[in-house]
C-alpha cells in the first residue's frame, strides 16, 4: 500500500471541539458570576444570593443578611473557580496569583456595597417581598 501524503501524528494533547466548547461554556459562566463583571451583579449575583437567604430568613429573619452575603460570596467563589477552570483548560498558562487577590479585593469590595444595601433596606427582606403576594 503506497501513501502519498505522510501526516505525522501530534506529539502532544491535541484537544477537540467539545473540550473548547466546555471550557469556553465554563469561563464565560465563570466571568458572569465573578467579581470581574461588575455589570451584572444586581442583574446575577444580588438575585441568586437572594434566593439563597430565602430558607434562612424563613427560619428567622435576623438570618437575611448574613445569608445574603454568603450566598453572594457563593455565588463571586463559584465564578471565580468556573472562570480558573476555564482559562485553564482551554490555555496552559497558569493565572497569575496577584489577579487572584485583586479579585478578593474587589469582591470584598462588592459586599460591603451589598450589606450597606440590606443595612439601609434599599433591598427588603424576603418575608416583605412575599407578603405583597399573599
Amino acid at each position: 500500500m503506497v501513501t502519498w501524503f505522510k501526516t505525522s501524528k501530534p506529539t502532544g494533547y491535541h484537544p477537540g471541539k467539545k473540550h473548547y466548547a466546555l471550557h469556553s461554556i465554563l469561563a464565560t459562566v465563570g466571568y458572569i458570576l465573578s467579581p470581574l463583571s461588575w455589570w451584572n451583579d444586581m442583574v446575577v449575583n444580588v438575585p441568586l444570593a437572594y434566593v439563597f437567604s430565602i430558607p434562612f430568613t424563613m427560619i428567622n429573619e435576623q438570618l437575611f443578611l448574613p445569608a445574603f452575603v454568603v450566598g453572594y460570596w457563593l455565588t463571586n467563589v463559584l465564578g471565580l473557580y468556573l472562570l480558573h477552570r476555564g482559562v485553564v483548560g482551554l490555555a496552559s498558562k497558569q493565572p497569575r496569583k496577584q489577579s487572584l487577590w485583586q479579585n478578593v479585593i474587589v469582591a470584598l469590595f462588592y459586599t460591603a456595597i451589598i450589606m450597606l444595601f440590606v443595612w439601609f433596606e434599599w433591598i427588603p427582606m424576603p418575608t416583605e417581598f412575599m407578603q405583597q403576594f399573599q
